[in-house]
Formats: structure tokens, C-alpha cells, sequence
């Protein structure tokens, strides 16, 4: 649980040691850009419970290196969650997934969009059980348009956004960057939108979608690029 609230000093209002001390956030990601949005988010104090399939759970887990027998990843990424396996095809399943959606502030997934529809816990429905909740979606393509069913790995958004054919050298290949900085910058617009979200609920008492995509994150990385490209037509090199 989140750390309690120190009493109040002279007669002062206490403080909470956290800024997002209090909130409570549900999880439901594999891999890199949900689960580092999450952590982003538990490092400020949130109180981050990570839902798992029961099958195997995220997928990092099984990503080495190791270290007595945990993936050094895994616990880099999910470090300061709670943990909750739950098969969300089943009934019971879904129905404790349902109290814990009443209880919650956040929401993070990173499914392929229409994943939590099919699973009857998309943020329509969600939006029902808690009005106030601030549902965050991460996709490849974002959850509309003509690609949004299309699988994405960090790799092929790094190609279609263009941040490969600018890194590198001349007259030689394009090169990836050397860290999944797709998935990262999705990962930190996300928690930014949810920040400003919460912001938004304490005055309107309502919840927001979040439909964040690791394309228009990446080639928002290239705001520098692209300008010179509409000011002149030269294509960035």
C-alpha cells in the first residue's frame, strides 16, 4: 500500500511523501511500453497492481539475462507494483477484475486495440463501473485508422517513423537507435496525458481515454526534422 501521510507539524496540513501517493493504478501490459508507463507512475508514488494472464504472465518474464531465476528486465520494469494473476475470460475473473476497477484512478493496457472489448472490459464498459476512471491505451498505430489492427514491435515504428533513415552514416544503411525509444516515448506521453488527466478529474470529477501510439510518439521525436522538411521539401538525411 501507498506510504501513510505524515501527521501534520505545527499546527501545519500534513504532505504525502509521494506526489501520486493515494492513486491507485491497474495494469494490464506486456513487455515495454505499458509496463514503463506503470513504472513511471508507481516511482511517483502510485500504488500500481499489475494484472497478469495466468498463462505465463507478461511476456518479459522470460526474457534474460536471469538472476536467480527472474528476468533482469522484468524487475527492472516492474519495480514498485503489485502483482495479481487473473484469467479475464473467465466469469470470477472478470468480476474481481470489475471491484478492482471500482476502486481504481488509472488504468494502463498496451493490447492490440479491440482486445479489451472482445474481453467485454473495454473503456466504454469501464467508463460505467467508474466514471472517474482515466483509461490509457497504447497501441503500435493508435486505436483508429486504417492501421490499427497491425502488430508493432519497436522496430518497424522506428522504419515507418523515420528516425532509422536519419541515424547512421552516409551512404550506408539505416540504423536503429540503440534503445526501444518508441516504446520508451509512448511510455512517457502516456503517463504525461495521465498526469494532466488527474489534473482534469479533481475539477470536472470525470475520467478521460488516452489513446496513446508508438508511431506519433516516435515522429514526435522528430519535430526538428519534420519542420525543416515542411519549411523546405529537403528530405532529412
Amino acid at each position: 500500500m501507498p506510504e501513510t501521510v505524515e501527521p501534520p507539524v505545527n499546527g501545519q496540513p500534513s504532505r504525502p511523501r509521494h506526489p501520486l501517493e493515494g492513486v491507485r493504478v491497474l495494469e494490464l501490459a506486456n513487455y515495454m511500453a505499458g509496463p514503463y508507463c506503470g513504472m513511471l507512475l508507481a516511482d511517483l508514488g502510485a500504488e500500481v497492481i499489475k494484472v497478469e494472464n495466468p498463462q505465463g504472465g507478461d511476456y518479459s518474464r522470460l526474457s534474460a539475462p536471469f538472476v536467480d531465476g527472474e528476468a533482469a528486465g522484468f524487475m527492472a520494469l516492474n519495480r514498485n507494483k503489485k502483482s495479481l494473476a487473473l484469467n479475464l475470460k473467465d466469469d470470477r475473473g472478470r468480476a474481481i477484475f470489475l471491484d478492482l476497477v471500482r476502486t481504481a484512478d488509472v488504468l494502463v493496457e498496451n493490447f492490440r486495440p479491440g482486445t479489451m472489448d472482445d474481453l467485454g472490459l473495454g473503456c466504454a464498459k469501464l467508463s460505467t463501473v467508474n466514471p472517474r476512471l482515466i483509461y490509457c491505451a497504447a497501441s503500435g498505430f493508435g486505436q483508429t485508422g486504417p492501421y490499427r489492427h497491425r502488430a508493432a514491435l519497436d522496430l518497424i515504428v522506428q522504419g515507418m517513423s523515420g528516425l532509422m533513415s536519419i541515424t547512421g552514416e552516409p551512404g550506408r544503411p539505416p540504423v536503429k537507435v540503440g534503445v526501444p525509444v518508441a516504446d520508451l516515448t509512448a511510455a512517457l506521453f502516456g503517463a504525461y496525458a495521465v498526469l494532466a488527466a488527474l489534473y482534469v478529474r479533481d475539477r470536472t470529477g470525470l475520467g478521460q481515454h488516452i489513446d496513446v501510439s508508438l508511431l506519433e510518439a516516435a515522429m514526435a521525436l522528430e519535430v526538428w526534422e519534420t519542420s525543416g522538411y515542411f519549411a523546405t521539401g529537403e528530405v532529412p538525411e
